[in-house]
Parts: structure tokens; C-alpha cells; sequence
């Protein structure tokens, strides 16, 4: 089968790889579509530190093929969106409704046994976070995965398993952005379209958006944004402006940018909230006066995959683009089909697409 392979940093390719029956506990799944992240990227270039050669891909949807033994949560047929974080059930943050850390979550590069089912060239190779969808087929974890309604586009499905989830997810479970509040969002990629839309359908007045990408800027503005900056500009400052020298609600880095970090934080009111939603370079860093914190009372929050609980959030959100609440269909820019994949990675690098998928 054909699956895209990142063999060391910034050298990929597709190639033709080998896949192994599902064990116990996990399933096949034949690949529908598969969405092209920022962060099958920053594996590709080094910012995310991985086991190469891998399998790229964590953000798809497709059908089941075939199940191991044990299986019991889905079964030959169903439509299934696929997450990159498993949910175990029984770790101590699953036990505690935090099944977005869960501490089966290990970066491997294997299943839950820490082995993968892709040989290339006769040899194992590394999966992208437990997945490695990026290819006609995978063998994922049990944990991985929830079937949907077969209604579904494939397309609108995969999105969820990623960027819609970790967009939409920071704002209404994150953040858990109030009605009547005002909103900043550092980044108007797939992910920071999807926290705009989340603070939409939570009521937010004011939503200001900020890209360097003109491009970007008018996608915000469909999707929600009342108001956009030129980070040029210092956005900081253009954002006190818009509301009277207070600062907005909450604000929302999604590039993974320590500067913007920053400029993020200094958007936000006292007693207001920065919500990091970007992953940036290990050696990344953000400075804050050591008294800001209390004299302020901001606060600074991670934002992990949009605190998601996938096996419930993943069929919410398809609800909501059934009830045409969430646009997904428009985030789909362009398709490619994996041959393509090459140029689907340009064309994210360049900033085309709100979202690239991969069709099969």
C-alpha cells in the first residue's frame, strides 16, 4: 500500500510500505481521507522531535476493515474518525474525565505496545501518534477510535479528528469562552479558524482576529471574526484599543510563537485568560515579569487537543455541522490525492489552504 514516510528531517516521500494484521485490541482501517496538519509538518522539519523513519498522518476518518481479537467498541463496516490520543479508560487522568492526557499518550512512535505494523523495506517503522493515517490503510488501537453516522462526508469527519477538535475544543472546553465576551486569536490557520468558530457558537461580541496572511484574514472574518489586526502593527496594542484600553477576555495563541505568547498575554485583561493552543520548538521560550501575575490575576492556560473527550466531542461536533452551527465543509480548501501529498506540504507551507485533504 502507499503511505507517506517521513524517512530522516525534511526528507519524505511516498513510498510503498507493508502492513501487518491488527493484534489483539486494535482494528484496519481503510483510509477515506486524511487532513493535512501543521503538525505532520513540524515532524517532517524537526520542531516535533519523533522516531524517523514514520508514518505520518493523525487527523482522519475511514471505515473498518478488519478487527482484532477483543475488539468490541466498533466493528467490519463502521465509519470511524480516528484520535490521535487514546483513550485508555482506566489511567489515572481518564479516571479523573481528563481522557486528553491519557497516560497511555507515549511518543514511541508505536501502538499501545510500542511496536507498529508497518515494514518498509521488510523493516518496522514508526507510526505517527499511535495512527499514521497518512496512507491508503492503518492498523490503530481500539482506544483510537469512534464510529460516526455513515451520513457523513469523510472529509468533514477527518477534520474533527484534529483540527476542529483542537480549535473548537479550546474555546467551548478550554477556555470555556462566556457569552457577550471578547475574544483575540493569534493565528487564523485550520486550527485558529476553528477556536473563531468555537467562539461564535459560544456567543462571543467581539472576536479579533490576527494573521500576517491577508488570505487568512478574510477566511477569519467568514468564519466569525468581527475584527482583524495586522500583527505588524504591535497587535497587542491595536486589541487594547478596540476595547477601550481593557484588553479582551480571552486570548488565543495558535502558532507557537514564545513573541506571540507574549503579545498574547499582554492582550488579555486582569483577570482574563491566555490560552496556548500552538506547539512550537522545544527551545521555544516565553518572558513575563515575575510580579505580573499576581497584581493581575491573569492567568495562563494549556490547551491539550481541546481538552477533548473524543468518544463524546467527536459526534458533537459532527452534530453541530449537521445542524450547520460548525462550517467544515468550507475549511476543505483543497484535495489531493496521496500521490499529491508532496505538494499538499508546499501548499500548507505557503499558506493556501485553511485545511488540505487527502482523498482516497
Amino acid at each position: 500500500m502507499k503511505a507517506v514516510v517521513a524517512h530522516e528531517i525534511d526528507n519524505f516521500s511516498v513510498v510503498h510500505v507493508d502492513l501487518d494484521p491488527p493484534k489483539e485490541g486494535e482494528l484496519l482501517v481503510r483510509m477515506k481521507a486524511t487532513g493535512i496538519c501543521h503538525s505532520d509538518l513540524s515532524i517532517i522539519n524537526g520542531t516535533i522531535p519523533w522516531k524517523l523513519p514514520s508514518v505520518l498522518g493523525h487527523e482522519g476518518a475511514g471505515i473498518v476493515e478488519k478487527i482484532g481479537e477483543g475488539v468490541t467498541q466498533v466493528k467490519e463496516g463502521d465509519h470511524v474518525v480516528l484520535s490521535f490520543i487514546p483513550n485508555c479508560g482506566d489511567c489515572y487522568n481518564c479516571d479523573r474525565a481528563e481522557p486528553f492526557l491519557c497516560r497511555k499518550n507515549k511518543p514511541h512512535g508505536g501502538l499501545i505496545d510500542g511496536t507498529s505494523r508497518v515494514k518498509l523495506d521488510g523493516q518496522e517503522i514508526s507510526v505517527m501518534s499511535f495512527l499514521g493515517n497518512m496512507a491508503e490503510a492503518c492498523v490503530v488501537p481500539e482506544s483510537c477510535v469512534v464510529a460516526v453516522d455513515k451520513e457523513f462526508d469523510f472529509k468533514a469527519a477527518a477534520l474533527v479528528g484534529c483540527g476542529v477538535t483542537t480549535g473548537v475544543g479550546a474555546a467551548l472546553k478550554t477556555a470555556e469562552v462566556k457569552a457577550g465576551s471578547t475574544v483575540a486569536v493569534f493565528g487564523c490557520g485550520g486550527v485558529g479558524l476553528n477556536v473563531i468558530q468555537g467562539a461564535r457558537i459560544a456567543g462571543a461580541a467581539k472576536i479579533i482576529a490576527v494573521d500576517l496572511s491577508k488570505e487568512k484574514m478574510e477566511m477569519a472574518r467568514a468564519y466569525g471574526a468581527t475584527d482583524i489586526v495586522d500583527p505588524k502593527k504591535e497587535a497587542f496594542k491595536e486589541i487594547l484599543g478596540m476595547t477601550n484600553g481593557i484588553g479582551v477576555d480571552y486570548a488565543f495563541e495558535v502558532v507557537g510563537s514564545g513573541k506571540l505568547v507574549e503579545a498574547c498575554f499582554k492582550s488579555v485583561r486582569m483577570n482574563g485568560m491566555a490560552v496556548l493552543v500552538g506547539v512550537g520548538r522545544a527551545d521555544d521560550r516565553f518572558s513575563l515579569r515575575a510580579n505580573i501575575m499576581p497584581f493581575t490575576s491573569k492567568t495562563i492556560k494549556g490547551s491539550m487537543y481541546g481538552n477533548a473527550n473524543f468518544k463524546v466531542d467527536f459526534p458533537m461536533y459532527l452534530d453541530l455541522y449537521k445542524q450547520g452551527k460548525l462550517n467544515l465543509d468550507g475549511l476543505v480548501t483543497r484535495t489531493y490525492s496521496i500521490d499529491e501529498a508532496p505538494e499538499a506540504f508546499t501548499d500548507l507551507e505557503e499558506g493556501k489552504n485553511a485545511r488540505g485533504v487527502i482523498v482516497y
